[in-house]
């Protein structure tokens, strides 16, 4: 875009997509993130995209900021009480990425337990040459156990799911939920008690101080040595150098992973040499309507806090209950 003094300011890291470029056109003048070090001038607004870092120290750089608009849920890249402390309005697009974040969360439940993505790199192989009935056996999901750890939106369509797949589902949240008990079939446990009795867990936790390193070398051996992992939620709650040594030594059977830490994964992590690890690149909400909808809203948080409006979609001081 061209500078344009008429317009608001707004800082983003990128590159956006053509969907938010084209949402943003003619309303804001658009700065690279390189513009938040506070030497190309005042900013008004700042997009974060991807999870670029919003701190204490930039915001005290860029008095003029008046809101800071998330392309996304999970807002652990933003310093939200520095933000509020400051006037400054922070928002996310919740509600709209759950179903495509839970279907990943299957995806990747299914895919592990069966050994897809092992079995099609087979199937593709010189080594393939006929059928036996005995190769690549993988674990039945249907009948299994499930444990979610985190019952927000996203865990809730998780057990949701689980129930065409007639699976026990057991949950451990910050508090109880009474309400979607019954209707769903769900019991809550202990985390540890999830642990051990569960055949997948799924976590579906935001990143916060209590859950960074929530599954850790500890947590890891109190799974069954049968057990999945699936994490659709942030890199950081699992311990990475832990979970490939429970993946090299057996201590829990294998993973799914959408997210790790860091990410990506440097090229020759040894992680991604693993046979019993299904990694997508963070593909939760990459479906074209989802995209949209957080396009859709994302745009519209930031051009309301840039106008002094309220925000259709703001970020509480406190932490959200999924991923």
């Amino acid at each position: 875009m061209e500078p344009n003094r008429n317009r608001p300011r707004v800082a983003a890291d990128g590159p956006l997509d053509s969907t938010v470029m084209s949402l943003l056109a003619d309303r804001v003048e658009l700065l690279p993130w390189d513009a938040t070090d506070g030497t190309t001038g005042p900013l008004d607004g700042l997009y974060t995209y991807g999870h670029p870092t919003v701190d204490a120290a930039m915001l005290d750089r860029l008095p003029g900021v008046r809101v800071v608009s998330n392309y996304g849920v999970g807002v652990d890249h933003i310093d939200v009480p520095a933000a509020t402390a400051r006037g400054i309005l922070v928002g996310n697009t919740p509600g709209v990425l759950d179903g495509a974040t839970a279907d990943m969360g299957f995806a990747l439940l299914l895919a592990t337990a069966r050994r897809l993505v092992e079995g099609d790199r087979y199937a593709r192989s010189a080594a393939f040459t006929r059928y036996d009935p005995g190769y690549m056996l993988g674990r039945e999901v249907h009948g299994s156990t499930l444990g979610i750890v985190g019952m927000g939106r996203i865990g809730e369509k998780i057990a949701r799911r689980a129930l065409g797949f007639d699976m026990t589902v057991l949950y451990h949240n910050r508090r109880p939920r009474p309400e979607i008990e019954s209707a769903l079939d769900l019991r809550y446990v202990g985390f540890e008690e999830l642990l051990g009795m569960s055949d997948f867990v799924v976590l579906c936790v935001p990143l916060t101080d209590q859950t960074r390193g929530l599954i850790n070398a500890s947590s890891l051996k109190q799974m069954k040595p049968s057990a999945v992992l699936v994490n659709i939620a942030r890199g950081p709650v699992v311990v990475t150098g832990d979970l490939l040594d429970a993946l090299r030594t057996g201590t829990i059977a294998a993973a799914g992973l959408d997210v790790t830490d860091p990410e990506p994964l440097p090229r020759d992590h040894p992680l991604l040499s693993l046979e019993n690890v299904v990694i997508s690149p963070h593909l939760g909400s990459a479906t074209d309507r989802t995209r949209l909808r957080m396009a859709e809203g994302s745009v519209a948080n930031l051009i309301a806090g840039l106008a002094g409006h309220p925000l259709p979609s703001p970020v509480s001081t406190l932490p959200p209950e999924r991923s």
